[in-house]
């Protein structure tokens, strides 16, 4: 007989960098492919803007794909979104971690690859409000829209002709969606 356990946040940090890209959800591991180049373009798009909003205005930390938060404990859920931000007053003095963040980021931003399914989106947008994420940007390429969620039924869809901004969590923060995709 065999007993299986749910794998904790902290053996998912110790495990060997083998090069695998691993989630940590109630649990259970979840490899995830790597990302398509358009995808990655898609994400230094609105990640270069975002991170000199936020330093300019000394708002916070901006952190790029890879990054872990540690969302949930027992069972341990560690999500990493493609973007997230973190604002000023949550920054511990002592430093950054150096291991997953102990908490959600007020922002999460996540681009829809083309195996994700409608699902799974909604599992992570739910996990990411439910775990307190302030608001969640979901970036359809396909469409080329951005769906900002403030709770799973509050949400705004920005087309690619329109300008965007960042609300009341990040004010003064404009651009055009249709600047984060390619021509």
């Amino acid at each position: 007989m065999s007993i299986s356990h749910a794998t904790t946040a902290d053996e998912l940090w110790k495990m060997p960098n083998t090069g695998a890209r691993l989630e940590l959800v109630r649990g259970e591991l979840r490899s995830m492919s790597p990302a398509g180049f358009e995808h990655g373009f898609i994400i230094m798009r609105i990640a270069r803007p975002l991170d000199q909003f936020v330093t300019d205005h000394q708002l916070g930390v901006v952190v790029g794909a890879e990054t872990g938060f540690k969302i949930a404990t027992d069972p341990d859920t560690v999500l990493a979104p493609d973007i997230a931000f973190v604002r000023r007053e949550r920054l511990p003095q002592t430093g950054l971690p150096k291991a997953f963040w102990p908490g959600a980021p007020d922002l999460a931003v996540e681009v829809v690859s083309p195996g994700d399914t409608v699902e799974e989106v909604d599992e992570k947008v739910a996990d990411w409000l439910g775990a307190g994420t302030k608001a969640v940007w979901i970036v359809k390429p396909r469409t080329r829209s951005v769906t900002v969620y403030h709770s799973p039924s509050a949400f705004t869809v920005f087309t690619a002709d329109e300008e965007f901004d960042g609300g009341e969590l990040l004010p003064g923060f404009r651009c055009r969606v249709g600047d984060w995709f390619p021509q």
